[in-house]
């Protein structure tokens, strides 16, 4: 089963979507099997981290904003270089175990849908295997 969501976005920001996802597994009646969770773009991301305390997310973009700053050296014309390489540290995937209809997640555990370059109407994909 494939799914698509569409996630409007601010400039640059965290979104919990574990309840989306979560929905397409129960959704699917596949008890045991694979969720995949996917951003098909360049400068937003899909990952796991904590979803306890809301200062993980800002701590995170923090990090990324001063691992990934902005240089003047950077040649790409749409001056977005950083979202570029926060997007491929984060990466574009996650894959989680379904066990007995439910994500295999950690108890502090959550799905985040990654926005480096925004504002926009992005989009991302689920799509559950059984196994």
């Amino acid at each position: 089963m494939l799914k698509q969501f569409q996630q409007a976005t601010d400039r640059q920001n965290m979104y919990n979507i574990t309840a989306k996802v979560q929905s397409v597994v129960e959704e699917s009646g596949i008890q045991n099997g694979l969720c995949v969770i996917f951003s098909p773009h360049t400068t937003a991301g899909i990952t796991i981290n904590e979803n306890a305390d809301p200062d993980v997310v800002h701590d995170m973009l923090f990090g990324l904003d001063q691992t990934y700053p902005n240089h003047s050296t950077f040649r790409h014309d749409e001056g977005n270089s950083p979202a570029h390489l926060k997007t491929s540290a984060v990466g574009a995937s996650e894959t989680v175990i379904i066990e007995k209809g439910t994500l295999l997640l950690g108890q502090w555990q959550g799905i985040y849908f990654c926005e480096f370059d925004g504002p926009r109407n992005r989009t991302f994909y689920v799509k559950v295997i059984h196994s």
